[in-house]
């Protein structure tokens, strides 16, 4: 292989470039491997898995300045040469090629190039690259296939485990030799059975007291049973078996054979080889929601981790002392934080416990999230993520639990306990299908009552007003019930934080408010479906069943934001009593959500006293007391301080 520097641009001549060059000494010719990965589906399959998902991540440059400091390099020379390896060439394409070199051959070449005074590394295949002579511990030099010889300062050789030696390694490939033999052979066996046209073998039977035949009609069927039989069919018509003649099937058919059971064990053994798990590579078998959520977890830390550790060791180790200026402390690490984060909720919790808590600095925090240090970050009584107030505190301003309307069969859950408590999201989720079951059910009750009056279109509005007061019960009910939950949950949030012993506090105390608030919304979503049915009776006519159909199905979609908006408010409640009692005096709004509306997006962090209204006159997210376009949907949440 010939380089050509010229004008700073390298140019490979090709000059001594052999397809077929291989180091003898090596366990496998490397074309070997290269045809196994280019004539297995399954090995390609799992190999580009791993280099796909370790090269999208991306690689940042850090400096440690000190164990809870950190520095992001953007400039380092180590910066530049990652993000552009070669001129052309993408991060993306550097790495992907990185792991996928490893995965078939366990080894990496690059060849280091000086271009226009700048270090370059050029990824060279392993078949044109061997390492030559030396000892078990190092070689003497790298021979390529042109018969260039390069020092091993010269070459990035990352590779991995070997028995025998620490200059090569040994491809997971070997391993899987004759399970992608069997695995071929079966295949060929299929091609074989399909260039047949794809017909069983089989016989065909004469009764014994049939007609002789002569040469002719012998000759005859041979020839029409050939055409048919050859052709699979699509040219020779229908066979015609004569004489009581009978066709008997023999050997086994595809399913028999179980085809579809070892090209999937296949696929299991060769992603276990690479440690894997099955279900991230489309085998389904035993998948659900929640041990792939498990896996995904699973695929940053125990499968991509051992690979991103050795590749920025390596990097570190092989490439960064060629590099000029001041490389004490530099290190390089994936981008893996934005793969590994929970769901905005679990984020702001996790950091508002690591951060507000006296066990965790903010500069603790921001070092682990390679953020640098701030001033004053460095005290644990310096709480930097709780947020500020809103009006008068609602132990002060809920109603009187007497003056409350009376919800049958209420029966709330109480908890007292973060560790009696589900989750936000968990609760959210069973507020929702709560909402949405019983909406549907009510609304099947109705579509039942108005098919069974005689005539005409009944009087709706009428069916409707005579089960308005047992519904508005039931609603108030499953709303309170939920939302006391709801309001532990985010009572606790800040609790955890500035008052884990929940002096001054009870969840007994926050019952009026929830009762009210529940009250009111189930006389809002009962409104909804009121309005629903009030416009099925104006329009009328003969289609009034599949109007009110409709309705009763956007009834159950208004139920799906009612859930969403009372979550919210209920939430946002919680937080805020626990704030009052814990005397905080500051809150702070906090956008959330993908398209948040525009008002709210303007005040993301706007903090305000804890007795005061923000900028668009809530209190809290989701505040019943504030306009209607500023609650429904609404994800934002707060967090809370002590002022000066």
């Amino acid at each position: 292989m010939a380089f050509v520097v010229s004008s700073g641009q390298l140019a490979i001549t090709g000059a001594g470039v052999t397809p077929g060059y291989a180091a003898m000494t090596l366990p496998a010719m490397p074309w070997e491997y290269e045809t196994i990965w280019r004539t297995q589906p399954q090995v390609r399959t799992v190999i580009g898995f791993l280099a796909r998902n370790i090269a999208q991540l991306g690689i940042h440059t850090f400096r440690r300045v000190s164990d809870t400091d950190r520095e992001r390099l953007t400039d380092h020379p180590l910066a530049k040469l990652l993000a552009a390896p070669m001129p052309g060439m993408t991060t993306y394409r550097f790495v992907e090629r990185m792991v996928s070199d490893i995965g078939v051959y366990d080894s990496w070449y690059g060849i280091k190039l000086r271009l226009n005074g700048e270090l370059r590394i050029l990824p060279t295949p392993p078949s044109l690259i061997r390492p030559h002579g030396g000892n078990w511990i190092s070689p003497e030099y790298y021979e390529t296939a042109g018969g260039k010889d390069f020092a091993p300062d010269e070459v990035v050789h990352i590779h991995g485990y070997s028995p025998d030696n620490l200059t090569v390694g040994s491809s997971p490939i070997e391993s899987l030799r004759e399970l992608l033999l069997e695995s071929s052979e079966a295949a060929r066996q299929r091609s074989q059975m399909w260039k047949g046209g794809a017909r069983l073998t089989g016989v065909l039977k004469r009764p014994m007291d049939a007609p002789d035949w002569g040469a002719t009609e012998k000759t005859r069927f041979r020839e029409m049973w050939r055409t048919f039989s050859q052709g699979g069919g699509a040219e020779g018509g229908t066979p015609i078996l004569e004489d009581g003649m009978e066709y008997v099937p023999v050997g086994f058919n595809p399913e028999q054979a179980q085809y579809i059971e070892a090209r999937k064990l296949t696929r299991e053994e060769v992603s276990a080889a690479y440690f894997i798990p099955p279900p991230l590579i489309g085998i389904l078998d035993h998948a659900t929601y929640s041990n792939i959520k498990e896996q995904h977890a699973h695929l940053y830390q125990d499968t991509l981790g051992p690979w991103m550790v050795m590749l920025q060791q390596e990097i570190v180790a092989q490439i960064l002392p060629d590099l000029p200026g001041d490389n004490s402390d530099v290190y390089c690490e994936f981008n893996i934080d934005a793969k590994l984060r929970g769901s905005f909720e679990e984020q702001a919790v996790a950091a508002s416990t690591a951060t507000g808590r006296p066990w965790m600095t903010v500069n603790e925090t921001r070092a682990r999230n390679n953020l640098p240090a701030i001033e004053g970050g460095d005290s644990l009584i310096t709480p930097m993520n709780v947020t500020e107030g809103g009006l008068a505190s609602p132990r002060d301003t809920a109603p009187d639990p007497a003056a409350l309307p009376k919800a049958r069969g209420l029966a709330l859950v109480k908890s007292g306990r973060p560790a009696d408590l589900g989750t936000l999201a968990t609760e959210r989720a069973a507020l929702a299908s709560s909402l949405e079951q019983w909406t549907k059910r009510a609304g099947d009750r109705l579509l039942a009552a108005a098919g069974a009056k005689a005539g005409g279109m009944p009087d709706l509005l009428e069916l409707w007003a005579a089960g308005s007061k047992e519904r508005v019960a039931q609603l108030t009910a499953i709303l309170a019930d939920h939302g006391y939950r709801l309001a532990q949950i985010g009572a606790w949030g800040v609790l955890s934080v500035w008052n884990p012993e929940a002096k001054d506090w009870s969840a007994d105390v926050m019952l009026s408010w929830i009762l009210a608030a529940a009250a009111t919304h189930a006389e809002q979503h009962e409104d909804a479906g009121r309005k629903q049915v009030a416009d099925v009776q104006e329009q009328a006519g003969d289609g009034w069943r599949e109007s009110l159909k409709t309705a009763a199905t956007a009834w159950v979609s208004a139920a799906t934001v009612r859930a969403a908006t009372s979550s919210t408010e209920l939430h946002s409640f919680g937080g805020h009593d626990a704030a009052s009692a814990s005397g905080l005096t500051q809150k702070i709004w906090r956008t959330g959500g993908r398209n948040p509306r525009p008002s709210h997006k303007a005040q993301n962090g706007e903090a305000v006293s804890l007795d005061d209204v923000f900028s668009n006159g809530l209190r809290w997210p989701g505040d019943g007391s504030g306009k209607l376009d500023e609650l429904v949907n609404c994800n934002c949440t707060l967090d809370y301080s002590k002022e000066g």
